[in-house]
């Protein structure tokens, strides 16, 4: 309304003006409601985006690769085991985008599960033990991917990180099957039974490396 004035009289009689405002002061909540400084957007808290916690991309593509290559390997061996590698496949692939590492893990036991069926219907050596490696790393890199993609994201630098792991664990299963594969054969032509002993043998000292 503006200013209004109110006449009283003072101890002479005189007759003086006070003048009143009829504004109210703010109220304490205005500055928390942003009126005041302590309001200013340029103090507010920015809101960051969440992380994006899926696997990196190269780890996705790499276990998948490797489990298409234990599908053909095992199908090779016989038709049945590379059927229940294709499962494993897609439950390797499911585990990635669900980020789940129990799904990974039961993909990689329907593998195992593939490759023991194979072997009892008469496949390969060969086409069996190329097709355990193959499981082995695709199983090693999907379960790296979800790891790194917890700790630091998707969105960071890590194709370095993921093609280092990936090529020390098919060294590493690369060699373990160069060993056992020679011993096999030296042993195979008289005492098969102590041959096939040495290569599950060597499928356990496999697995503990890759592991």
């Amino acid at each position: 309304m503006g200013r209004g004035v109110v006449p009283r009289r003072g101890r002479a009689g005189d007759r003086q003006v006070v003048a009143v405002s009829s504004e109210a002061p703010p109220a304490d909540g205005d500055e928390a409601r942003g009126e005041g400084p302590v309001g200013d957007a340029s103090t507010d808290p920015v809101d960051r985006p969440e992380r994006d916690a899926r696997p990196p991309a190269l780890a996705v593509v790499l276990s998948l690769v490797a489990a298409g290559v234990a599908s053909l390997a095992a199908l090779l061996a016989a038709p049945l085991g590379g059927v229940l590698l294709g499962g494993a496949t897609v439950a390797l692939a499911a585990g990635s985008l669900r980020r789940s590492h129990r799904l990974l893990s039961w993909a990689a036991g329907i593998g195992v599960v593939g490759l023991a069926v194979a072997g009892y219907r008469g496949g390969g050596v060969e086409a069996l033990l190329v097709g355990g490696v193959a499981l082995a790393l695709a199983w090693d890199v999907a379960d790296h991917g979800l790891s790194v993609g917890e700790q630091v994201g998707r969105g960071a630098r890590t194709r370095r990180n993921v093609a280092v792991h990936a090529g020390a664990t098919l060294l590493a299963g690369a060699l373990s099957v160069g060993v056992v594969y020679g011993v096999y054969r030296a042993a195979a032509g008289s005492r098969p039974v102590a041959a096939l002993a040495l290569l599950l043998f060597g499928a356990v000292v496999l697995a503990s490396a890759l592991r």
